[in-house]
């Protein structure tokens, strides 16, 4: 049986107890280098686009690390880096996919966003993996699981509002607490879903 979301809630506050500080500078690193890259002359948009995966998957790694309880380093933010062709084309196939479906209408990229929403979780457990093939699992492991995503995120609505009344400052507790909740979800979903899901190749193709 799943963890209720207001537990993961909690299990995410208990592993950033004395790691706040930890957790809101690897955020304002994060946020920092990749805005910066967009303001880059020629680069722009192009730019976040193509150091998008690889910072996605740094990012991911770091998260993962503090909800597991484990010794996460700033340095994680830089290990999708090591894997640059690999995390960039998982996350161009990513926003690939969910723009297809968002040109549909605006509920199916939602949709399909939550389904691929594992996907980079997936590659830091398993670095030797296809990006297609942690795409895919992701999909099989969000079937019956998206609308519990869902709630998980409107969770936080109240907790965005506020950010905005402080005027973003509040953000830079709020992302952090989202995203271990998350990577608190990831292994709550891993473990107690579908763990049969992360043995062995998926050998079809991903598809939108």
């Amino acid at each position: 049986m799943l963890t209720a979301n207001r537990d993961l809630m909690h299990q995410a506050r208990e592993s950033l107890k004395g790691r706040w500080g930890l957790a809101v500078g690897g955020n304002v690193i994060y946020l920092v280098l990749f805005l910066a890259v967009q303001y880059i002359p020629k680069l722009g948009w192009i730019g976040g686009l193509i150091i998008g995966g690889p910072f996605f998957l740094g990012w991911s790694s770091f998260f993962l690390s503090l909800s597991r309880n484990q010794e996460a380093q700033l340095s994680l933010l830089f290990d999708g880096f090591y894997r640059f062709g690999k995390a960039l084309v998982t996350y161009l196939l990513m926003v690939l996919f969910i723009l297809l479906w968002t040109l549909l209408f605006i509920i199916p990229g939602i949709m399909a966003y939550l389904s691929y929403s594992q996907t980079f979780f997936i590659l830091v457990d398993n670095p030797q993996m296809d990006g297609r093939e942690a795409l895919r699992k992701s999909k099989i492991m969000m079937t019956g699981n998206r609308g519990k995503l869902f709630c998980l995120f409107w969770r936080f609505f109240g907790w965005f509002l506020l950010g905005i009344l402080t005027l973003g400052i509040g953000f830079l507790w709020i992302i952090p607490y989202l995203a271990t909740t998350a990577a608190k979800f990831y292994d709550d979903l891993k473990r107690e879903a579908i763990p049969s899901v992360m043995a062995g190749p998926v050998s079809q193709p991903v598809q939108p």
